[in-house]
């Protein structure tokens, strides 16, 4: 049993470290920071989304950047697509499942908006719908996906494709990427 969760550990190391060494990767973080700066910066907000685990994900970083992360302070607007389990379950069952988030998004959207979503398969038909029309309007679209390539791949406007297709390892580097974001997001907005 421990050399499994050492190779669980290992891996994740590994998958680090290759995204260390990936300027170009690194690079892409650094522009959605400063993406997500300006865009509040404007008087914008942030809309996250996905599935099951990485629904989770896309909740806990809009709890960070809506309640605190590292310090009190004001807090900053988000809205968490699929969360109003009424409306999700009436526009599944109205129109289809692939609509909860598009709809949504449809509905309060504003140009120089941030869409986020989470897809560790990057093949979500609900992602890819609610990207799609982030396009209707001047809306950057960031998708956090794994290493296959996907149609979320192809049609995001910045993707961070982490180098594995382990779905557990996937979202523990989506976790790690998102922390970090939030962590300089918050220095930089209210710094003092």
């Amino acid at each position: 049993m421990v050399e499994y969760i050492k190779n669980n550990l290992t891996n994740s190391l590994e998958i680090t470290n290759k995204i260390l060494q990936d300027e170009l990767f690194l690079n892409k973080l650094t522009i959605i920071i400063q993406q997500i700066i300006d865009c509040y910066s404007r008087g914008n907000k942030i809309y996250f989304c996905g599935n099951g685990g990485s629904f989770a994900d896309a909740q806990h970083l809009a709890a960070e950047l809506s309640g605190r992360f590292m310090f009190d302070r004001d807090p900053l607007e988000v809205v968490l697509l699929g969360s109003n389990v009424s409306y999700l379950t009436a526009v599944a069952n109205d129109y289809s499942y692939e609509d909860i988030f598009s709809r949504e998004l449809k509905s309060s959207m504003k140009d120089g908006d941030i869409l986020i979503s989470f897809s560790t398969s990057g093949k979500s038909k609900n992602i890819i719908k609610a990207i799609e029309e982030s396009k209707n309007k001047s809306i950057l679209s960031v998708s956090f996906v794994g290493e296959n390539k996907s149609q979320i791949s192809e049609i995001s406007d910045i993707i961070l494709n982490v180098p594995s297709s382990n779905t557990p390892r996937i979202q523990e580097i989506h976790k790690i990427l998102g922390h970090t974001i939030i962590e300089i997001i918050e220095k930089k907005i209210f710094e003092k």
